[in-house]
């Protein structure tokens, strides 16, 4: 389906930076329907890296996360979101913020997701989708969902699937590894919060495995603001001359450069991983216990992509207590953790390793 005539269109994703990777994907499938259209990305600032350079996306609206909390903040952005005069808006956010910017913007057409309430107040969206009840597609429920926002509306004969991430030339000419003649791997050692964190015992024995096994150089993956427990995690580390831990990446756009230079991620289930995907590396994801793998483990063929997950493991422990309570609940989550051993990933993880590192 190939529509003539120039559209402005606006994506609302204001989340972290996984969603917004792939919420790329509403405008990698736009273009299919209005091959000249106009198209805006309303993001966090600090997302902004994983849609730098892609051609489906014109401009990058940046925007303070704590600012836009601010209702006088708030609403000086919608006037400015209505000055635009967008045709098209895609809302996959639907929080209250983006959907009063939704309904204030003045587009002819808004499409978002439709909320569980029977009688909402307001008719914030023309369109309103109902999220999938289940996967059909080997991307994850969560890419799914993102793509059948636009094809709920718009019929395309292939939708596209798999996010992707642009490199300029000078990025991919990236020199930092260049000395070292081994495979490397980026370990992601810490999640973005305690909840997709492992226990650091647990990760020092996968490291130490890992070095112990591969003849492979390791780097480590973490926020700037946890290179203290970063550190101690490489200090308990056993074979230290095989971790890189001098060469890190504190931007989204360094991290992308520094991960095309890599061969593999092994990282809990978080951006990063969406990102090592975009680049075509294969990755090992370890699930936080409060994760639905299905919305997020996204192409998994056993072969490239692979992971590991509780629920799979011992379902048992998954009867009485809701997904909710799980992940508030520190006592819960920090118990599940604990059952997710390394005796557990090891095996899962070496039938990874040696397909990939033959």
């Amino acid at each position: 389906m190939v529509i003539n005539g120039q559209k402005k269109i606006l994506v609302i994703q204001n989340k972290r930076i996984g969603d917004v990777l792939i919420a790329s994907l509403i405008a990698s499938n736009m273009k299919q329907v209005y091959p000249d259209a106009v198209i805006h990305y309303l993001v966090y600032d600090y997302t902004t890296g994983v849609i730098q350079h892609n051609p489906n996306i014109s401009l990058i609206l940046p925007i303070d996360e704590k600012k836009l909390k601010k209702v006088s903040n708030l609403f000086k952005l919608i006037l400015q979101i209505r000055k635009e005069k967008y045709d098209i808006i895609f809302d996959p956010y639907a929080k209250l913020q983006s959907r009063l910017i939704c309904l204030f913007s003045g587009a002819k057409m808004r499409i978002g997701f439709k909320k569980r309430e029977k009688n909402p107040p307001l008719k914030f969206y023309t369109h309103s989708i109902r999220l999938l009840k289940e996967k059909t597609q080997p991307c994850g429920k969560s890419i799914e969902d993102r793509v059948h926002l636009v094809t709920s509306v718009f019929p395309i004969k292939a939708p596209i699937y798999r996010p992707e991430i642009y490199l300029s030339e000078k990025e991919k000419q990236y020199i930092k590894l260049n000395k070292y003649n081994k495979p490397v791997i980026m370990f992601g050692v810490l999640g973005s919060t305690p909840q997709k964190t492992m226990p650091y015992n647990y990760i020092t024995e996968i490291i130490d495995f890992v070095t112990e096994n591969y003849d492979v150089f390791v780097l480590f993956n973490y926020a700037p603001n946890q290179i203290e427990e970063a550190r101690t995690i490489y200090n308990n580390c056993k074979h230290k001359d095989a971790i890189i831990f001098d060469i890190y990446e504190d931007s989204i756009r360094g991290f992308i450069q520094l991960m095309n230079k890599c061969d593999i991620l092994i990282a809990n289930e978080g951006g990063i991983v969406h990102i090592a995907k975009a680049l075509n590396k294969p990755t090992f994801t370890i699930f936080s216990p409060y994760v639905l793998k299905e919305h997020w483990a996204s192409f998994e063929d056993g072969i490239t992509h692979t992971s590991v997950h509780l629920l799979e493991e011992k379902p048992e422990l998954y009867t009485t207590t809701s997904r909710k309570k799980r992940r508030e609940i520190e006592e819960d989550f920090t118990f599940l953790y604990s059952q997710l051993s390394p005796e557990i990933i090891i095996p899962k993880l070496t039938q990874f390793l040696n397909k990939q590192l033959k």
